[in-house]
């Protein structure tokens, strides 16, 4: 059994020898704090978190994370699982064992059937460029660096959800990694409860390997872009806003944004860097049909600058990369509404009026359609019918000026916490609300992963993510 240890700094350290046994199971690499390419490594899309693992294991196939589980059990290690690192929380990584997985990167179509086989590290651009080679597409999330298998074990939610629902929807099955070091297929014929419980349950219950996504016909172009409107009329267009996609088609997706105007080449140089309300859409039916669809959003103020018309999907796909670039500091807070009541639009207001960070901004996402028709028991995501989610995405470049930006995403938390359902999406949640997460998923779901986790993962070694504890 290999030797592990705790310097005094408490890092934790495998033997040499250990690792070098290790190495010679793998395909793939072995990085520990000694080796070259270590800090690029441990990095991860939040700036935030700053871990030093003992041992970066970075897979090259499911024989690989097979390997890096049992070398994990059998060190007494902690383990992360990374796929594209982009979660809020770090999750990705931790200070023992990373089992990495961003080299099992390949997407895989079949046109004939519409199905695509997908590993672990792709990313959601990775998908969309293979997949929109053949005019299909997988709904997924909103930033193309987004990592595909920690959106989909979590929710994912985009574009395209009211039209085609989650990604986690478009599951079709999945090879996963258990525990005990077993590789497993999961899908509506095999190990059901499992199948289940990957929907929605993040990584609590295996590693998953490969993804078989549903695909639909779409593209190359959708009609999409941004209108901008100043932050004075914040209230009225929030208000109309809230009103307009209780009838808005499936097809169409409506995203309000409260954040400093960045210097985008549309916007008047005099509204670089003050504050506005941008409503984000997109209308991925027929492109010529989505001028008709969007024209009421004219009417909701005076629009100081807009972007709009038809793209290609990849292209919009990556519209908001530059906004969400890695190295910043990140700090979120999010809820879900049933509605946007009059209370909510307030604090929503007051807040945008006194953003700490020109980087810093609220959305609201607009759900529905698609997301709401499916059963709540359906999977282990059981907020259907949730009609906004807010991320309170708090971002700032300083060390210095974490306290002020974490107090004000606590704040417009706190103040909107009472018109909440009391769920979320785990996806949005730091690595701070551990204690939350019960009642993110909700009585009924909770008490059916709580037995799902005792049955597939009863000591809980899949522990550093939004943690589903085993009850023994």
């Amino acid at each position: 059994m290999p030797s592990v240890r705790t310097t005094v700094a408490s890092k934790t350290t495998v033997n040499a020898a250990a690792i070098e046994a290790l190495k010679g199971r793998l395909r793939g690499d072995v990085l520990t704090p000694e080796s070259p390419g270590y800090d690029q490594a441990r990095e991860v899309w939040n700036a935030f978190i700053n871990k030093h693992p003992a041992v970066i294991v970075r897979c090259a196939g499911a024989a690989d994370v097979i390997q890096a589980v049992g070398f994990a059990r059998e060190s007494g290690l902690i383990a992360s699982v990374r796929g594209g690192g982009h979660n809020i929380a770090g999750s990705a990584v931790c200070d023992g064992l990373v089992i990495d997985l961003s080299k099992m990167n390949s997407v895989r179509v079949n046109p004939d059937a519409r199905r695509a086989d997908v590993g672990p590290g792709a990313t959601l651009a990775d998908v969309d460029r293979e997949a929109q080679a053949f005019g299909l597409v997988t709904p997924t999330g909103i930033n193309s660096t987004t990592g595909i298998a920690g959106l989909t074990l979590g929710g994912g939610f985009g574009w395209l959800s009211r039209r085609f629902g989650l990604t986690l929807d478009n599951l079709v099955s999945a090879d996963v990694v258990t525990a005990e070091g077993k590789l497993v297929h999961a899908s509506a014929k095999e190990n059901l409860d499992l199948f289940w419980g990957i929907r929605g349950g993040g990584g609590n219950f295996g590693i998953v390997t490969n993804f078989e996504f549903k695909l639909y016909p779409l593209g190359p172009e959708v009609y999409a872009g941004l209108l901008v409107f100043g932050a004075e009329e914040a209230q009225s267009v929030l208000d109309w806003y809230r009103e307009f996609v209780n009838s808005a088609p499936d097809e169409l997706t409506v995203w309000a944004v409260m954040r400093q105007a960045p210097p985008l080449p549309f916007l008047p140089e005099k509204v670089h860097g003050k504050n506005v309300v941008v409503l984000a859409l997109c209308y991925s039916g027929d492109p010529a049909k989505g001028e008709k669809a969007i024209q009421p959003i004219r009417g909701f103020g005076k629009i100081l600058g807009e972007m709009v018309g038809r793209m290609p999907f990849v292209a919009w796909q990556q519209a908001f990369d530059p906004l969400l670039a890695r190295g910043a500091r990140n700090y979120w807070k999010t809820h879900n509404f049933t509605d946007l009541t009059d209370d909510v639009v307030s604090a929503l207001v007051d807040h945008a009026g006194r953003l700490p960070s020109p980087h810093c901004e609220v959305f609201i996402g607009h759900l529905t359609g698609q997301v709401e028709r499916v059963a709540e028991d359906a999977t282990a995501y059981p907020h259907r019918r949730v009609k906004f989610v807010m991320n309170v995405h708090s971002r700032w470049e300083k060390a210095t000026d974490d306290d002020a930006c974490i107090a004000w995403a606590r704040s417009l938390f706190n103040a909107t916490t009472p018109h909440a359902t009391g769920g979320a999406y785990i996806n949005f949640m730091t690595d701070e609300e551990g204690e939350r997460v019960p009642t993110a998923y909700g009585g009924e779901t909770w008490k059916r992963l709580v037995t799902l986790k005792n049955k597939w993962d009863p000591s809980n070694f899949f522990s550093t993510n939004q943690n589903i504890k085993p009850s023994a």
